[in-house]
């Protein structure tokens, strides 16, 4: 089989790509900037371009939509909608399986655990984007006119998992430094982290089964979640080092907003942060007979991979 990664070269395209290659499978890479890969194909293809897409999805068997746009809501509600129509132009009325790796902005704040039947109730402009490409989608899977998975996952740490993660920026790559760690707003407050390789396992699966078409599902997570505290003291233990943090609020990420568009893009994610942010994939747990990686050991291999990788840090 042919697997092609649309959105190449970031922390779940990185994380699949090496899956698939040790399972001895045809791998395609693509990217604006044609990022690279031993033992990958790799092209360049941009995701806003039709005939970019056709050409570039041309020949796969199973095609993974894996980008990562700016963090910038413009942005998103300029692109995303365009890219989805692209790729479900060129899927529709094929036998190309399409799987399009999603976030949980579309849910809003949930009271209680998020699950596939959780209903869309956006409170943040991305989320309101996300709500409407996921929709797009669903629409046309429902016409059975198009062989497609949503694969949904929380917020992810983990292998390949840098620059986007606020695991990896306020925690590993500072106390790696020997810095503090930051976090946001409460310390206190559980939250559900996805573990890229975890993601990357699940993804073949959902390749190879048929029986998933048209539906969506939560990629495995461990459960239940920790808090902010509890991830620090985690990673401390590994380190052998004290847990010294500093809990920042919002005024603090208000004022940092100011100066930096990124601090100023997650204003509006916040509520992740203030509220318990429970993520629920026994549905994916149950069907694939799958065990998620504990927190304790999916940190400690984040922590060797990092050192295995200085630079990144």
């Amino acid at each position: 089989m042919l697997h092609t990664i649309l959105g190449a070269g970031g922390s779940i395209g990185n994380a699949l790509a090496k899956g698939l290659l040790k399972n001895n499978q045809k791998v395609r890479l693509v990217s604006r900037r044609g990022y690279s890969l031993n033992g990958a194909e790799s092209i360049k293809g941009d995701l806003l371009s039709y005939a970019d897409v056709l050409a570039s999805v041309k020949d796969s068997d199973v095609i993974y939509l894996c980008a990562g746009l700016k963090y910038d809501s413009l942005v998103w509600s300029n692109e995303w909608p365009i890219i989805m129509e692209n790729i479900i132009g060129v899927c529709k009325g094929t036998t190309k399986k399409l799987i399009f790796f999603d976030n949980v902005y579309m849910y809003g704040n949930v009271e209680g655990k998020m699950t596939e039947s959780t209903p869309y109730n956006p409170c943040s402009k991305k989320g309101e984007v996300r709500a409407k490409i996921a929709r797009r989608l669903l629409d046309e899977m429902k016409t059975e006119n198009i062989r497609a998975i949503i694969a949904r996952a929380g917020d992810l740490y983990g292998p390949y998992c840098f620059y986007n993660s606020i695991p990896y920026v306020m925690i590993l790559s500072r106390m790696l430094k020997g810095k503090k760690a930051n976090w946001l707003l409460n310390l206190d407050i559980p939250h559900s982290w996805t573990y890229t390789i975890d993601c990357a396992n699940a993804l073949y699966l959902l390749a190879q089964d048929d029986s998933a078409i048209g539906e969506v599902w939560h990629l495995p997570t461990c459960n239940p979640p920790l808090t902010g505290k509890m991830f620090i003291e985690i990673v401390a233990k590994e380190l052998n080092v004290n847990p010294n943090y500093v809990e920042l609020k919002k005024f603090m990420i208000k004022i940092a907003g100011l100066f930096d568009k990124t601090i100023k893009e997650l204003w509006e994610m916040l509520y992740q942060y203030e509220y318990p942010y429970y993520f629920d994939s026994t549905k994916f747990e149950k069907h694939f007979n799958y065990k998620p990686v504990d927190y304790e050991q999916g940190i400690k291999d984040t922590i060797k991979f990092l050192k295995q990788n200085a630079t990144i840090i």
